[in-house]
């Protein structure tokens, strides 16, 4: 098959990487790829991941037989119906499913048609009627952006004053720009948190496993949320018994209320959710791969993950053979740009990469870099690799991701040394 993933961060690295080594691909591409993907696939620079348009002529042009969609936006701008209408197959829900990203408000109402536990929440455009909310129902609450953020769009208001300034900042100051121009507040739920992933075709609905990601840029969990700082797979928290209830009680319930709705959801569904006595309940959704936890699924899976993919695009599930994983936990700890996730430089060198892919388990997946003139990597994002090892245990896979660390060279970077805590936690307590 010839294969085109759409996408050039670190997410897409690792889909890259995991594609490349099955016998089905025939020929990769990335549109638009980075410094490390090129490596794996043929980089389309100038095609972006939101140019609909300029990914239907590459397809056209490379006789492309499956598409792989990474990041939201172009789901959720319509590129999955664009590739469909023109007959090619593709991996990722249409605008209308992807709806469940692309608005907070039309996410909980499908929950709440569905039965899916969930935090109360209410909807709000209007400044004045959120704030008499929010003092009605006091703090601590949670202010989001209904629309699209980058990951950033979330506020943790501990306080009756933080929650009314959120309102403030969303609404009056329009902070998040279109995204923020609804928001949702929903009550703050305790517990602990855990990202599972399913692989859905419409109908059926296959479990890819529990991580654990670190959003806080400071070690310790401080300091501002980030697209992600690190995590690790599988998580702890979600043994067999609580990944079949949440198969059973979240993901299967909502992709019936989709398919019910006429708005069949097929792709990645990324299910976060806080975890107490009482259960799983979903944060959010997300339509696709986690970035950085796909890394992180990417290198322990066993199974060929064009077998998978195909079998979800072509709606054929339920016959396909259950994805199979190593034993091995793995673990990805983000290097970044100081500065990250506030101003930070772009174009500073970056060496040691062979040195740092050479540890044992280590694989280092590129997100945010590009080739410089001289064959040098650069770094051009805020969050720029992810240094992903695998090991007998969260420990040991940590050890490794952090001896590579120690054999990069770039003084601009700076990453997390606790990536994996509460997993290492539970193993040292036996």
């Amino acid at each position: 098959m010839n294969i085109l993933v759409v996408g050039g961060g670190g997410r897409e690295h690792a889909l890259c990487w995991a594609v490349a080594r099955s016998p089905r691909c025939k020929g990769l591409w990335c549109a638009p790829g980075n410094a490390g993907i090129a490596a794996v696939a043929t980089c389309l620079p100038d095609v972006a991941a939101e140019d609909l348009d300029g990914i239907l002529a590459a397809c056209r042009a490379h006789a492309i037989d499956l598409v792989v969609v990474g990041p939201e936006a172009p789901l959720v701008s319509g590129l999955v119906d664009r590739l469909e209408a023109a007959g090619i197959a593709v991996l990722g829900p249409t605008a209308a499913a992807a709806r469940l990203e692309g608005s907070k408000a039309f996410m909980k109402q499908v929950l709440a048609r569905a039965k899916v536990p969930t935090a109360r929440f209410e909807a709000f455009s209007d400044a004045e009627a959120a704030k008499a909310h929010v003092r009605e129902r006091g703090a601590p609450l949670v202010v989001k952006a209904d629309g699209l953020a980058a990951g950033k769009g979330v506020l943790m208001c501990e306080t009756e004053d933080e929650a009314l300034a959120a309102v403030d900042t969303m609404l009056s100051d329009r902070a998040f720009g279109a995204a923020g121009a609804s928001i949702v507040i929903e009550d703050w739920l305790r517990g602990e948190e855990a990202s599972v992933f399913a692989l859905c075709d419409g109908e059926t609905a296959v479990s890819l496993g529990a991580a654990q990601d670190h959003k806080r840029v400071g070690e310790g969990d401080t300091g501002p949320n980030t697209g992600g700082m690190g995590a690790y797979a599988p998580a702890p928290v979600v043994d067999p018994v609580m990944e079949q209830r949440i198969m059973t009680e979240i993901v299967q319930p909502t992709v019936d209320a989709m398919a019910a709705a006429g708005t069949p959801f097929k792709g990645i569904l990324f299910a976060g959710l806080m975890i107490d006595d009482t259960g799983p309940k979903v944060l959010e959704f997300n339509v696709r791969f986690g970035d950085p936890e796909c890394q992180a699924l990417m290198v322990r899976l066993a199974s060929d993950l064009v077998d998978l993919l195909e079998a979800a695009a072509h709606g054929t599930l339920e016959d396909a053979p259950l994805p199979r994983w190593r034993d091995e936990a793995a673990l990805v700890v983000v290097m970044a740009a100081r500065g990250y996730p506030g101003a930070y430089e772009k174009g500073t060198g970056i060496g040691g990469l062979d040195a740092a892919d050479a540890v044992e388990g280590v694989t280092v997946f590129h997100a945010g870099t590009k080739a410089g003139a001289d064959g040098a990597v650069l770094a051009t994002g805020g969050r720029v690799l992810g240094v992903t090892a695998r090991g007998a245990s969260v420990a040991e896979a940590q050890g490794r991701a952090h001896a590579a660390i120690d054999r990069l060279d770039w003084p601009e970077g700076f990453c997390r040394r606790d990536i994996g805590w509460r997993a290492i936690q539970r193993e040292q307590a036996g």
